[in-house]
């Protein structure tokens, strides 16, 4: 995993960058729906965790829209060559850790890898069981329990975050359609409403793949 500095004297988005970074919450979230029937399959055809299936494919299409690999080091900007998740994951005693599962590109490797991590979370206790690479991830949640329309996340402004958060929500069927909701929130100086859209279709696509 390797990083490059944006030369922000010539980047087009200079103003953009300065002017949502300088805000006490630069972060915009929107909800929006996928269609998993063909994932759901899919998974299952593969023997695949449904979990890890479209985890995996979320972070495909991170990897494959540029400004959702952006982050904001030391106040700079700078472009991961590969962004990894870090995904909450569920105990028995209904207590959550962060994850973190490194991405690949073949779902069989990628699949070994998150559910180690997954078996290790569930063998532990508290919330930070790890520590963590550079900025180069997603915060990944899963919420099964519920269909939402709109979600926000608990924030700590004064923490110089710059991570997309990518949560999905219950799956739920209609004549024989699943469909899960999905959350993105991003930094408005990094992401716009037509890279948002652009991930979000991208997504889907791979989902139908």
């Amino acid at each position: 995993m390797t990083k490059t500095k944006i030369a922000l004297a010539t980047w087009n988005r200079r103003e953009h960058f300065e002017f949502f970074s300088q805000m006490e919450e630069p972060f915009y979230g929107m909800t929006s729906r996928v269609d998993c029937t063909k994932a759901y399959e899919n998974a299952k055809a593969l023997g695949i965790s449904f979990f890890i299936y479209y985890l995996h494919k979320t972070l495909a299409a991170v990897n494959a829209c540029e400004p959702f690999r952006w982050r904001i080091i030391d106040k700079e900007p700078w472009c991961f060559d590969r962004i990894d998740a870090s995904a909450t994951i569920m105990r028995k005693d209904e207590t959550f850790g962060f994850s973190w599962m490194e991405y690949h590109p073949d779902i069989r490797v990628f699949e070994k890898k998150a559910q180690a991590e997954i078996d290790r979370i569930q063998g532990t206790t508290g919330l930070l069981t790890r520590s963590f690479p550079d900025e180069n991830l997603i915060h990944f949640s899963s919420i099964p329990w519920v269909d939402f329309e709109g979600l926000s996340h608990a924030r700590g402004f004064r923490y110089p975050d710059s991570c997309p958060k990518i949560s999905f929500g219950k799956m739920t069927e209609k004549e024989g359609c699943k469909t899960m909701p999905v959350a993105v929130h991003v930094h408005h100086g990094l992401v716009d409403g037509i890279h948002v859209g652009r991930f979000l279709d991208t997504l889907q696509a791979l989902l139908n793949g």
